[in-house]
């Protein structure tokens, strides 16, 4: 076997130009194949990193149009089946009220949103605010650049109060420190309190601005329903029993008896995190799928140029077969050639696509995401089982052509 490696990588040597580009649609394939799982293990370490800041034992609760309500507004919005202007408004602070007291919650806030624009002196920006309850600091874990976070008290007596994501602060201040000054929200001014630190494009928190809950819905919305509710656990282990406590807490407060007829949503980290892996892993097979046809591409390729090899070198078959060499022999012969071309664009293709997950880990880092540059273990077994599986699957056919000539057809062949 080691005669037949040195004596491949001399005949692969000897026409270099036609070894690389044989070797060509495997490099791309491995290459691609594995970008895709090194960019998907650096994806998932920031939605671990999104999910800690938010804190990885809560929950949500958020309103939703029953499926009833939703046929009735389609019925009489005419074609289109559009169902625009239902808004659930039972979603109370009282229901907040009644989640705290269930056994494994440790606290709760609500959430409004809406969208206004902003301006200090002659910068102005539409922003998208939160109206928060004060709660929300003691459970999300968001960390502050400068400033403080409002309190209790400024959210019962609706301040006018509030906290910039970073590329606000940066949109509108510019240099300034925003701490300490006032800016105009919709028809308001706020004392800018506080400023959170980058948490990257993904969090949507940098292009937020966080006022105290009352104030949003008494000023600026005119509304006293929440939108979203947070709850924190004391086990995360629990979640599955405390959600199915808040629904019926939630139900008894809206007069609920039929669980199809809920106008509103529970839902468990656990629950968010499988929705995200399911997306993710569906894009994450049709990218590799898409690799596959540049692999089986690059393995058609090398059977075309392995049977180009086997006519090239017919006497030296003839030559070999007449002085005993065996159908076996010249068998793993070309099989080897084959397989070291696969193996060596197996290896290029792994250094290539770790280099370029790499640099997409240093471009999402740039921009302030928590991204881990990543190569699995098992992406570099795979890249060196696939590239060999290629090498055998196509190269078996051309070499099988070279095992069975007829030494005395060989010989004669110009």
């Amino acid at each position: 076997m080691l005669q037949l490696i040195k004596q491949s990588i001399r005949a692969l040597s000897a026409n270099k130009g036609r070894t690389i580009l044989t070797m060509l649609g495997i490099v791309i394939g491995i290459a691609t194949v594995v970008l895709v799982l090194s960019a998907g293990a650096g994806f998932r370490s920031l939605i671990d990193s999104q999910v800690a800041t938010l804190g990885t034992n809560t929950l949500f609760i958020q309103t939703r149009v029953p499926p009833t309500t939703k046929n009735r507004a389609s019925n009489s919005s005419g074609p289109g089946g559009s169902f625009t202007g239902v808004t659930i408004t039972s979603f109370k602070e009282r229901d907040l009220d009644d989640i705290k007291k269930l056994g494994g919650v440790t606290g709760a806030y609500g959430i409004v949103t809406g969208q206004a624009p902003s301006s200090y002196r002659n910068n102005k920006k539409t922003v998208i605010y939160y109206g928060a309850g004060a709660e929300r600091f003691n459970i999300d874990r968001s960390k502050l650049v400068s400033g403080r976070f409002y309190t209790q008290s400024e959210d019962n007596g609706g301040a006018q109060v509030a906290i910039l994501g970073s590329n606000v602060a940066k949109d509108l201040f510019g240099q300034d420190d925003p701490v300490g000054k006032l800016m105009r929200i919709g028809p308001l001014n706020f004392l800018v309190v506080g400023v959170y630190e980058a948490q990257g494009a993904l969090s949507g928190n940098d292009d937020l601005v966080f006022i105290p809950l009352k104030t949003a819905q008494k000023k600026l919305l005119g509304v006293d329903y929440l939108m979203v509710g947070i709850v924190a656990l004391d086990d995360i282990n629990k979640s599955d029993s405390v959600a199915e406590s808040i629904k019926q807490v939630m139900r008894d407060n809206h007069s609920i008896t039929n669980p199809d007829k809920d106008d509103f949503e529970v839902q468990t980290q656990a629950q968010a995190l499988e929705t995200f892996n399911t997306i993710f892993s569906g894009i994450t097979y049709l990218l590799i799928a898409i690799a596959a046809i540049s692999l089986i591409v690059g393995g058609v390729g090398i059977m075309n140029i392995m049977y180009v090899v086997v006519t090239e070198r017919t006497s030296e078959i003839g030559l070999k077969k007449a002085i005993g060499a065996r159908e076996k022999d010249i068998l793993n012969e070309f099989l080897v050639e084959a397989v070291l071309v696969t193996i060596a664009g197996g290896v290029i293709g792994l250094l290539f696509g770790a280099f370029l997950g790499f640099l997409v880990s240093v471009i999402a880092q740039s921009f302030n995401m928590e991204w881990a540059f990543k190569v699995p273990l098992y992406a570099i077994f795979l890249a060196f089982g696939v590239s060999s599986a290629i090498g055998i699957f196509f190269g078996v056919f051309p070499a099988r052509s070279a095992a069975k000539m007829d030494p005395i057809e060989a010989l004669r062949y110009e």
